[in-house]
């Protein structure tokens, strides 16, 4: 006795999916957990696996076809029954249910076959939805292992790779270097070699003969078979999401040339079908003499054309904060000078010893340092409003933020819990995450739960800034370059000093400036004169 596999719930608010790949076929004995098919949501490709040992003895769907869930997706007999021969009747009924022709069937003598897969780019980050294509790590025709690298792509918060999930050969690359990419759909093609089947063709010859020994039920059959067939011919392969766009667009999804593998119509796919229609309705509709006259204009502003380029990645994730700090957080600045000739020596002093131990010792890890001790005097400075400003969270982690400028933007990676790290540690950290950073390969998770930031603007040039907060956090400061200036002593006579101008820039409805002057007062004392320090350091 058969039993139907009803399709469970695959993701939050999932109430239907398409069929992508059946994995076994009619007659074939699996076993409990074994993979049945592919099958995609709007959002993933998901792996329905058998819930019991078994004969898969029906199929309701053909690959392509859009399945519900909390419906049937397939039947599946005891292995234990044997094979029950089906009446003509039944098999005149599973000739009609079965959407596709006999003929069309992959067959085999049980060798290999070679399969060609679309890889979905999978989530590589919460909220994620697109990404930018940085760098193929390969080109179409080569072979690759699993796990292997096969590009770099960028989101709005880090440099991600993505690898092979399998051996296979690269048919096809479907985007070009610094093209966006959309998370859950075909990233490349993969011919992959498989092992084929023979049971179902041994099935499906046992129905054919059925089914030609009612000659009535046989023609009503093929009438039918070929209505399905040549309703089969005209559907077009496309995720639940692509239908519905196209339901909303008002487009014949069937007339839409797809640009994917076997066909596969994409979002892209249904916008230029219909700025296609639009142009030709447009350009049918024009006078001669007017397609004339914007043929003319057209060539003589050839060479007028501005550059428009997107705001993506990165940048527009940068973009999106700023605007949303200044927008909503009143800025005030401070601004100051330090006298860093002595801190300047001790690190002359020590950096042999740390580059010994393979440390670069930086003026970064002082700064940081020095910064957390002054924060256990002056709490205020690292926390956080809610978003109304009616509540202030005072944070119990030291989460100090480099600014970083990679060569894919602006960066703001933190070095955690400084208030339990020495200087030597703090400098390790410092030194791996702003590799990673330039590189492009920071971890999302290193970018989180920042509590106060530092922008180190003097590497590149400039005295003093105005920098934003790195909301939702209180402050920032901005380091400008170390100048060797001119400057009295205790006694009035004139020496060389070591100052940089630093510059505070802080929310107003949480801080003061009398506040983040001390504030600022502490912290240049640490860094002015090094030793007071001591008493401090972990």
């Amino acid at each position: 006795m058969s039993k139907d596999f009803i399709l469970p719930d695959i993701g939050e608010g999932i109430v239907e999916c398409e069929v992508v790949e059946w994995l076994v076929k009619e007659g074939d004995e699996i076993k409990e957990d074994q993979p049945i098919c592919d099958v995609m949501t709007d959002k993933a490709l998901v792996q329905i696996p058998a819930v019991s040992d078994g004969i898969v003895s029906k199929i309701y769907y053909q690959k392509g076809e859009i399945a519900k869930v909390h419906e049937p997706l397939f039947a599946l007999s005891s292995s234990t029954e044997g094979n029950v021969e089906n009446s003509p009747t039944q098999a005149v009924t599973d000739q009609i249910l079965d959407r596709s022709p006999v003929k069309d069937t992959p067959l085999s003598t049980g060798g290999m076959q070679l399969q060609i897969e679309d890889f979905l780019l999978p989530d590589i980050g919460e909220g994620i939805v697109e990404c930018e294509v940085v760098e193929w790590l390969v080109a179409e025709g080569d072979d690759v292992k699993e796990d292997q690298a096969i590009c770099d792509v960028m989101t709005d918060k880090a440099l991600v790779q993505i690898p092979a999930k399998s051996d296979g050969k690269i048919e096809k690359l479907y985007y070009e270097k610094g093209e966006i990419a959309k998370v859950h759909e075909p990233l490349f093609a993969l011919s992959v070699v498989t092992q084929q089947n023979t049971t179902a063709k041994a099935k499906r010859q046992a129905d054919v003969s059925k089914v030609e020994k009612v000659e009535t039920a046989s023609v009503q059959s093929t009438e039918n078979q070929q209505s399905v067939e040549s309703s089969a011919r005209k559907k077009a392969v496309a995720s639940p999401a692509v239908r519905r766009l196209a339901r909303e667009m008002n487009i014949d999804i069937t007339q839409v040339k797809g640009s994917g593998e076997k066909g596969r119509v994409f979002k892209d796919d249904l916008r230029n079908h219909n700025s296609q229609t639009v142009n030709i309705e447009s350009q049918a509709s024009k006078p001669v003499s007017q397609a004339s006259v914007n043929t003319t204009a057209q060539n003589d502003s050839s060479n007028k054309v501005d550059h428009v380029e997107p705001i993506k990645g990165v940048k527009a994730a940068m973009a999106n904060a700023m605007q949303a700090s200044v927008s909503t957080i009143p800025h005030f600045t401070y601004t100051d000078e330090i006298d860093l000739t002595e801190l300047y020596e001790i690190r002359k002093q020590l950096k042999p010893q740390y580059e010994e131990q393979g440390i670069k010792l930086t003026m970064m890890s002082f700064f940081i340092k020095a910064l957390s001790l002054a924060l256990k005097e002056f709490p205020i400075m690292n926390s956080t409003p809610n978003a109304e400003c009616t509540e202030l969270t005072y944070l119990s982690e030291h989460n100090i933020g480099m600014a970083v400028d990679s060569k894919v933007g602006l960066l703001v990676p933190n070095v955690k819990s400084c208030q339990n790290k020495s200087i030597k540690h703090i400098a390790q950290e410092v030194a791996e995450i702003t590799n990673q950073a330039r590189a492009g390969r920071l971890m999302p998770e290193q970018m989180k739960g920042g509590t106060i930031t530092i922008s180190n603007i003097g590497a590149i040039g400039g005295i003093s800034a105005t920098p934003i907060i790195n909301k939702p956090e209180v402050a920032i400061v901005a380091l400008g370059k170390l100048q060797e200036l001119p400057r009295f002593n205790a006694e009035g006579s004139v020496e060389a000093r070591r100052i940089m101008t630093v510059s505070w820039s802080g929310d107003h409805r949480i801080i003061d400036g009398g506040t983040i002057a001390r504030f600022n007062n502490l912290w240049c004392s640490y860094l002015q004169n090094p030793s007071s320090m001591l008493m401090n350091l972990v």
